[in-house]
């Protein structure tokens, strides 16, 4: 199996038979330009593991392509006019001949008032590549390669870890690392999960500013 990885979430897997796009979202470029796609699977429904606008070209121009979501993007999808199926987890499906098992089932919590929303992880080829999406689930199936979620509102460098230990992957593959150079996300929830009468004030760098 041979991997390319699109920044962020995005990667492209490529078994001796299929190629298989995971989570192209917003923070991830390039990965409209790919052709002959056996199948996109979306991990769950948020901007960075699904972009909306890039989608239904991606489709349009891999007609064979089979669209996977999760139980949460069925709505999004839906409303962009798409065919797809929808995974539960515990599920699993084929492309063409490579296996996948549906793990996990929800997102990790951002926080106490943010609602969890649904999550699903691929294990392609029975654990040869495992895609956790925003969850740290440990799967009970053996995993060869591990896409290790790397920085985001949700995880803790020492999570990350030990999520890493308890997976124990013959090797892993740093993904979810586009927020270190996007801090308007964590700004974002900053600005969102404010108390009442607190702002939050991004300041530009090596300007002057009155507070």
């Amino acid at each position: 199996m041979r991997i390319v990885h699109f920044g962020h979430s995005c990667v492209l897997l490529e078994t001796p038979s299929e190629r298989i796009l995971i989570d192209p979202g917003t923070f991830s470029p390039g990965f409209e330009t790919e052709r002959e796609l056996s199948a996109v699977l979306i991990t769950h429904q948020h901007f960075d593991h699904l972009d909306a606008d890039r989608l239904p070209a991606l489709l349009a121009a891999n007609p064979d392509a089979k669209l996977i979501v999760d139980p949460g993007s069925a709505e999004t999808v839906e409303n962009l006019h798409l065919e797809f199926e929808v995974a539960q987890p515990g599920s699993a499906f084929t492309i063409g001949g490579t296996a996948v098992s549906v793990v996990g089932g929800e997102h990790a919590v951002i926080h106490a008032d943010i609602p969890v929303i649904p999550n699903i992880g691929y294990l392609i080829d029975h654990g040869a590549f495992y895609h956790p999406g925003d969850s740290l689930f440990v799967p009970e199936q053996k995993v060869d390669v591990l896409g290790l979620p790397t920085a985001a509102p949700w995880l803790k460098l020492g999570e990350a870890v030990d999520f890493l230990r308890a997976v124990a992957p013959r090797r892993s593959v740093p993904i979810h690392e586009a927020i270190l150079a996007n801090p308007a996300m964590a700004y974002g929830m900053f600005q969102h999960l404010a108390p009442e009468g607190t702002e939050v004030k991004v300041l530009d760098r090596g300007v002057s500013t009155e507070l």
